[in-house]
């Protein structure tokens, strides 16, 4: 029996592990996330997120450079740091899977995780699948979660601006963009929304694909490397951009931010001024759109997000900066 197995065993109280399965590799070859199923015990099942260095690079797009490399390992260090001292304030309304344990022997980390499968939130959705209400789902619990971390001090072991886009972790994509008039504002965009009277934890990478669902609404949230201190907006655009595509987007798109605004006003601290809040971050959804097209730009141009409704936003972003 190997060291992990019998830490699983002894974390869970499980009499043995029955099988395993791989849930999916991570990025560029960094790892994987195992399931293993339990016999007896606590909990039917587990997660293991185990992160390796790789012998060889493989990223999809070829960005096989020595700050892509480190900028991985820094995102999972912030993964670690995120579930040791942030996520216990969390609560059922922005929930994240419970961390059992994490284990760290370099070049080796491992995160031993609840399993959100058998907690209920068993439903993963694709873009061609979610409905409306599903992505309403999925801004309450955005919500929620930015609402919780408008008044935490510190971010103290997070990225200092999140997002996995942020300008300056990104400046090969930055050097190879297309769009020279969205270059010569892209410094400007970025300052916008890092320069917001209000800002809170982001979550950084809350695609539809980090979603759990449940078949009774409820929602949880995985996957928080790039989790920092930012503008909540860049969550609601980043999420909407990966639930529809450009007519969707722009035919929901007063519907999706008039429920987020109405769930943040509901869970929000009363000390917050929300009106203040609410047209401070309801003028930036174009900017934050606007910041992930300036990623898209230099990392995949012709990216499929890269739409006619994207580029409405951001064409109104450069108006307003250039005017």
């Amino acid at each position: 029996m190997t060291l992990l197995h019998q830490e699983i065993l002894t974390l869970t109280s499980a009499q043995s592990i029955i099988d395993s399965e791989s849930v999916q590799t991570l990025w560029s070859g960094y790892g994987e996330i195992v399931r293993y199923r339990l016999a007896g015990g606590k909990v039917p099942s587990i997660i293991v997120k185990h992160i390796q260095l790789p012998d060889v690079q493989d990223h999809p797009r070829g960005w096989n450079t020595t700050r892509s490399h480190e900028r991985k390992l820094r995102s999972y260090q912030v993964e670690t740091c995120w579930y040791q001292h942030f996520a216990y304030l969390t609560n059922e309304a922005c929930r994240v899977p419970q961390v059992l344990k994490v284990i760290n022997e370099s070049p080796e980390l491992l995160l031993i995780l609840e399993d959100l499968n058998s907690s209920g939130y068993d439903r993963r959705l694709q873009p061609d699948s979610v409905s409306l209400e599903d992505a309403m789902n999925g801004l309450t619990w955005l919500a929620n979660f930015h609402a919780r971390f408008l008044t935490v001090p510190s971010e103290e072991g997070l990225w200092p601006i999140g997002t996995y886009w942020h300008l300056d972790t990104r400046p090969e994509e930055y050097d190879r963009m297309e769009n020279l008039p969205l270059k010569k504002v892209a410094k400007a965009i970025d300052q916008r929304l890092n320069e917001a009277t209000f800002q809170t934890i982001v979550h950084g990478d809350a695609k539809l694909a980090n979603f759990c669902f449940s078949k009774h609404g409820k929602v949880a949230a995985v996957d928080f490397q790039y989790v920092g201190r930012g503008c909540g907006m860049k969550d609601v655009a980043y999420f909407i951009s990966s639930c529809f595509d450009e007519p969707e987007s722009e035919r929901h798109e007063q519907s999706l931010l008039n429920h987020y605004f109405n769930q943040l006003e509901v869970t929000v601290d009363k000390q917050t001024d929300f009106q203040l809040l609410k047209r401070e971050w309801r003028d930036l959804y174009k900017y934050a759109w606007a910041d992930f097209y300036r990623f898209l730009d230099g990392w995949s141009p012709g990216h499929w997000k890269m739409h006619r409704y994207s580029e409405k936003l951001t064409r109104q972003v450069m108006e307003e900066l250039t005017t």
